[in-house]
């Protein structure tokens, strides 16, 4: 399986090409640009993407979808069919249950809720290798937030990745929509959303003012892009996914 990756300066989303041999098939997987070097990538390696994958309709994910489709006309455009509408550029539809066999490529699509309702993960497999391609759900090191449009529930988010990221085989490569690459098991023994989840670390107690409210401070942990992520308790028992700069102490 041949990776190739090109990252927007600005929001740090990813854009990926993935093909299983040079000259053979290729699907590129969202598009937040920069394109420029997944068109070179796709000239070197003498390949054509015979469809795009979408994992979320937020902007910093699809902004460059309509220089793909200038580039290949005819491409087919897939999202989640929750997100179908929110993407005027989006062609099909893919879910859960539903397999893409491109070439030497087995594309497995993953429901992964919580940052939005119709997140989806890919997994692809090629000649023993396995890599995830997680959107905004899971991050080196961090996690997705669930206050973005459309965002679904903390729930949501903790089952999308403990539930059936963290189920996949360990040495899986993990390739998510900002940021740098890890695997499966450097997730799971590493990442402090994921170390609490397992019961090795404790939750936070540190009370704390979220979003303008009282809450309990769980976890002020890394995000992708060098700030934080906050993950916090409200009054009410319920949890939260926050940005950090949303969280203060209490005056």
């Amino acid at each position: 399986m041949l990776i190739e990756r090109a990252q927007n300066t600005d929001y740090l989303s990813n854009t990926y090409l993935v093909c299983d041999r040079a000259g053979g098939a290729a699907v590129v997987i969202d598009a937040g640009g920069p394109l420029e070097p997944i068109f070179a990538a796709a000239e070197r390696l003498s390949v054509k993407p015979s469809c795009v994958l979408l994992t979320h309709h937020h902007h910093d994910h699809v902004s460059d979808l309509p220089g793909l489709t200038a580039r290949w006309p005819g491409v087919d455009v897939r999202i989640s069919p929750l997100e179908r509408e929110l993407v005027s550029g989006a062609t099909s539809t893919i879910d859960t249950g539903e397999r893409l066999s491109l070439g030497a490529l087995a594309i497995r699509p993953l429901r992964t809720p919580g940052h939005t309702a119709g997140m989806l993960s890919f997994l692809i497999e090629h000649d023993g290798d396995h890599a995830v391609f997680t959107g905004d759900t899971l991050f080196k090191g961090s996690v997705g937030g669930v206050r973005a449009p459309g965002h679904t529930t903390y729930q949501d988010l903790k089952d999308s990745i403990m539930g059936t990221l963290m189920e996949l085989d360990p040495t899986t490569a993990i390739h998510p929509g900002h940021s740098d690459p890890t695997t499966v098991a450097l997730e799971w023994e590493h990442n402090p959303f994921i170390r609490i989840w397992r019961g090795v670390d404790r939750e936070g107690t540190q009370a704390c003012v979220a979003m303008g409210k009282p809450a309990k401070l769980i976890l002020l942990g890394p995000d992708y892009d060098g700030g934080h992520k906050a993950w916090v308790r409200w009054p009410d028992g319920a949890d939260d996914i926050v940005p950090g700069s949303q969280v203060q102490s209490p005056r």
